[in-house]
């Protein structure tokens, strides 16, 4: 499957068979390729909690979940997180391939671009957990199994349990397995004269 064939193929599965499950090779090679999605600076602040534990999945699914399926009938569940704070960590590292002075002038800058702009960390890590669960689903998708975003979910009881740390953002779930059921029909799209502006709009 080709990367376009993948977008059009992926949808919102809502059934999973609940006794299949990834191999360690399997999911290996699903995180390994999200991880390949852009951040900016390259900062990486991604962190990918698996909720793997079945009395976990149970309790969020009953507790917190309102009563959705796929947390626990899913091969993985992947909760997205990400750290605001990753451009103060030792920054060179994200920089460690590069040229010495492409990574100076990167890692000198990353400082002053995010230093005292609150709303700015957070926006970039949401938008970094964005691209990383698209990746995610693209890529389940072209291993032959099905995914499905989910926010449906008490943002801060789950963040309790997981023990989120200080300065670390939620983002949703996104569930990967294989469907066993066909999703919904697909509800349409807008068209692109509705969505498509040329410099201004």
């Amino acid at each position: 499957m080709n990367t376009l064939e993948a977008v059009y193929a992926r949808r919102a599965v809502k059934h999973f068979d609940g006794t299949h499950s990834l191999t360690e090779d399997e999911e290996r090679k699903l995180l390994a390729a999200t991880i390949q999605a852009p951040t900016s600076f390259n900062i990486q602040h991604w962190r990918f909690v698996i909720i793997r534990g079945p009395e976990l999945r149970a309790k969020i699914r009953k507790e917190y979940g309102n009563d959705q399926a796929q947390m626990t009938d899913a091969s993985l569940l992947v909760l997205f997180t990400a750290d605001i704070k990753a451009w103060q960590k030792h920054p060179e590292r994200y920089w460690a391939n590069a040229p010495k002075e492409v990574a100076e002038l990167l890692v000198n800058w990353m400082g002053p671009f995010h230093k005292g702009r609150d709303w700015l960390q957070r926006d970039e890590a949401q938008r970094s957990i964005g691209m990383a669960m698209q990746t995610m689903m693209l890529v389940a998708q072209e291993m032959g199994y099905q995914s499905c975003p989910m926010i449906g979910f008490d943002i801060d009881k789950v963040a309790e349990l997981i023990n989120l740390p200080e300065g670390h953002v939620m983002g949703p779930m996104v569930a990967i397995g294989k469907g066993i059921k066909d999703p919904w029909p697909k509800p349409g799209q807008l068209p692109l004269q509705e969505l498509v502006f040329e410099n201004a709009f």
